[in-house]
């Protein structure tokens, strides 16, 4: 993917930045995570005209054509806002998987749709055990006169109750392949699974002889793991820009917060805990951005780079969030504040798309290699 420039990416992310003041504050997302969607359809609208649903999916099928690091940049944002939302498993993890795909025709078919919003897309690839891995992928698909049809479980399926779209990862005789599914189609149930985070959304979908189309074109498996390495480095930006907003809120409480006459921000014990989390703030940031640019340039260490930005981003921004908590001190353990609803965040997004031991084991893998 070519991507965009820097300057239209910077750009890009002050508009969404204005469009997230506006329209997704702390009032709106608490609103929005209880609803049975959990999302709101019209800011959805509003950011598929803006070019963010379809970021990553290339001009030609209706999207900005923007590449990797145009995409983290602008989930910095988005995890500041801690947006609810089908982006990040429909706009980046299937759009990710069809455009790795390479199938053109494919492509001009489900693309477009996922781009303007008007259709919603759910990747299934992991069972439940979520293992993120080949040997992860609980469906079967078999042959069946002139189609296929599935068998098994997928689970922890990103707004799977949601879309009207399901991309699933199943095995087949030759391996891994990727294959269309329609969620309301006979022997398919979509089952909602309960989250620490009320502002995500996640799904089991079982399959019982289910109908399915075979997509074409790249082998299964390495159009999936193309499809992980773009989401991990959407949910690394997403991490490391919620980890800033964290740190921002419990700075500027520290400054206002009065105890003993005087500021607690004056206090030794928290100017250490506040520069132990600029430190955690800034390594997440630079983690993610550096993975993205890897992605991008397509260099040689980009699978590390991700890998590295799989862990590091995840634990300083549960960190982040964690001690931030304890520096608010009681009010923060409230449902009422708004540093909780980073905190479960952050809970929730450690074990998506791969825990932090397993991308650790990873990173050191291909530091060997």
């Amino acid at each position: 993917m070519a991507g965009i420039g820097r300057e239209e990416a910077l750009a890009f992310r002050d508009q969404l930045r204005r469009l997230l003041a506006a329209r997704a504050g702390e009032a709106e997302l608490r609103r929005v995570m209880e609803t049975p969607a959990g999302y709101d359809p019209t800011l959805w609208r509003q950011l598929a005209e803006l070019g963010l649903v379809g970021l990553v999916v290339e001009a030609a099928h209706g999207g900005t054509g923007a590449g990797p690091v145009a995409l983290e940049l602008a989930m910095e944002e988005v995890g500041a806002a801690l947006l609810p939302g089908p982006l990040l498993g429909s706009g980046v993890l299937a759009a990710g998987l069809v455009a790795a795909l390479g199938d053109e025709a494919t492509a001009a078919r489900l693309l477009p749709g996922i781009a303007d919003g008007s259709r919603i897309a759910a990747a299934a690839i992991t069972g439940p055990a979520g293992s993120w891995t080949e040997a992860g992928v609980a469906v079967e698909a078999v042959p069946d006169g002139g189609g296929w049809t599935l068998s098994g479980t997928a689970s922890f399926v990103l707004h799977g109750q949601n879309a009207d779209l399901l991309l699933v990862a199943a095995r087949t005789a030759e391996g891994i392949a990727v294959f269309e599914a329609d969620p309301r189609a006979a022997g398919l149930v979509v089952a909602a699974l309960p989250c620490f985070d009320h502002s995500l959304r996640i799904a089991e979908i079982r399959f019982t002889g289910a109908p399915a189309r075979r997509l074409g074109g790249r082998p299964g498996w390495a159009a999936v793991e193309a499809a992980l390495d773009l989401a991990q480095v959407a949910m690394a930006g997403e991490q490391a820009g919620a980890g800033r907003r964290v740190l921002e809120m419990t700075v500027e409480y520290a400054k206002t917060r009065i105890q003993f006459g005087r500021p607690i921000g004056s206090f030794q014990a928290i100017k250490h805990m506040a520069a132990d989390l600029l430190l955690e703030a800034e390594s997440a940031i630079s983690a993610a951005r550096h993975a993205a640019e890897a992605l991008e340039g397509r260099a040689v260490g980009a699978g590390a780079a991700v890998h590295l930005a799989g862990f590091a981003c995840a634990e300083a921004f549960a960190t982040i969030a964690a001690t931030a908590i304890q520096m608010h001190g009681g009010i923060a353990f409230t449902w009422d504040h708004p540093a909780h609803l980073y905190l479960r965040r952050a809970r929730a997004d450690v074990q998506l798309l791969g825990a932090p031991a397993w991308h650790r084991e990873r990173y050191l893998q291909a530091l060997g290699a």
